[in-house]
């Protein structure tokens, strides 16, 4: 069985904070000491949707142990996924909601191109 990480974070209202660290923690090798304990955040590795270099999306696993927002969509103690530019947590339901909208989406580009295919063809004739 694999040991428990722990990690050890500062903090500018508590001092040095010690707290169990998720298996899909990326690391907090970008912490801030002028951290608020209420701020202190677990991220994973951030997934990005890109096109020609340009972010589109990005996603990320994220969790705030000591959070006590009242809204989830803004992240806490619950595990989720945050969602840019969208600036919102996610749960499982609301991620596969998302997915589903740009399924969705893709199938509007996907007629959008067959359509600027079939007016480019016309043009050329």
């Amino acid at each position: 069985m694999t040991e428990p990480r722990i990690v050890t974070l500062a903090t500018a209202d508590h001092g040095d904070v010690t707290l169990p660290e998720p298996w899909w923690c990326a690391g907090h090798a970008s912490h801030d000491p002028r951290t608020q304990h209420v701020d202190l955040i677990h991220s994973g590795p951030t997934r990005a949707c890109t096109h020609r270099g340009a972010t589109l999306l990005t996603a990320e696993l994220v969790q705030s142990p000591f959070a006590s927002l009242p809204d989830p969509h803004l992240g806490g103690p619950t595990p989720g996924v945050s969602i840019s530019p969208l600036g919102e947590t996610l749960d499982p339901t609301e991620l596969y909601t998302l997915a589903a909208d740009l399924d969705r989406f893709s199938d509007v580009l996907r007629d959008l191109a067959d359509k600027l295919a079939a007016i480019r063809s016309e043009n050329t004739e």
